[in-house]
């Protein structure tokens, strides 16, 4: 709240440009649940709506502003999520048949592990990238279009009745690590990659959605605050769009987590799974055209 308030004393802003996005609010609480009841992150949905936005000519951000106002967003509507996750950590009520409870060394161990590496690969690629960031977003949406089939099949399939991990797998942890320096170098592409990445893969190897959606919205929000810095000191951020969506991702990172509870873990992923999937095919067609 006082991060929000110290925003509009201290960023510039255009009151007619308010009243002209007053349609903002809503995309932020509806992008945060879906983030923070995935884990994959604000981008996966923030991105692909603000490039819709500009294709029809109602708000014209660069694909760098983009990047901006979707880790400015993020750092709201992540980081409540972050917390609403954290706190269910911390009050699990005992699983039932095929679910397991979670263990707190194993989240935190998934989350401060990838960002040991995912933060520094992120930080980095944001000062010296050279990428053509358009092959680069072919091959990742390529890559996440797989990785939503891949859930969706495995929850239907091998994982439909078999008991949730209880513990975290060294061979996981090992994968996880090797996923956090590309999902930190995407995530400075496009504020969105190494929750994605995360989430997707702990999903595939079917443990429960706290530690999966959990973590990977820890990982998100620390993320995405620190990779803000850059682009509030590259003048990069549209501070307009931050201050109208930032209360409504707040909002909707805290629906987030009873949503997806409500849900449970099989219509969970199967909405996840189809979602990036379609996001994907819809940011790749825009590429395309």
């Amino acid at each position: 709240m006082l991060a929000y308030v110290a925003l509009w004393l201290l960023v510039p802003h255009d009151l007619s440009l308010l009243a002209e996005l007053w349609f903002l609010p809503g995309i932020g609480v509806v992008g945060a649940i879906i983030a923070n009841t995935s884990g994959t992150g604000g981008g996966v949905v923030f991105v692909p709506v603000f490039n819709a936005l500009r294709e029809w000519n109602v708000m014209n951000l660069s694909p760098l502003q983009v990047v901006g106002v979707s880790m400015g967003i993020q750092s709201f509507g992540m980081t409540m999520g972050a917390l609403r996750w954290t706190d269910r950590l911390f009050h699990q009520p005992q699983a039932d048949a095929l679910h397991a409870n979670v263990q707190v060394r194993d989240f935190f161990v998934v989350a401060l592990g990838v960002l040991a590496l995912s933060l520094p690969a992120m930080l980095l690629t944001q000062r010296v990238t050279s990428f053509d960031q358009n092959a680069v977003l072919l091959g990742y949406k390529a890559f996440s279009i797989l990785l939503g089939i891949a859930l969706v099949a495995s929850t239907w399939t091998v994982n439909f009745a078999k008991p949730e991990k209880e513990r975290l797998e060294r061979v996981d942890m090992a994968v996880l690590l090797c996923l956090a320096v590309p999902g930190g170098i995407l995530t400075a592409l496009f504020s969105v990659g190494v929750g994605e990445l995360v989430a997707l893969y702990l999903f595939i190897r079917h443990y429960p959605v706290l530690l999966c959606t959990g973590a990977a919205c820890l990982i998100s929000s620390v993320s995405v605050i620190a990779g803000s810095i850059w682009h509030i000191d590259a003048g990069t951020i549209q501070w307009e769009v931050v201050l109208l969506a930032g209360p409504g991702a707040v909002l909707g990172g805290f629906l987030a987590r009873p949503i997806a509870l409500w849900l449970g873990a099989r219509r969970l992923k199967t909405l996840d799974g189809t979602w990036i999937v379609l996001s994907a095919l819809y940011l790749l067609w825009l590429n395309w055209i």
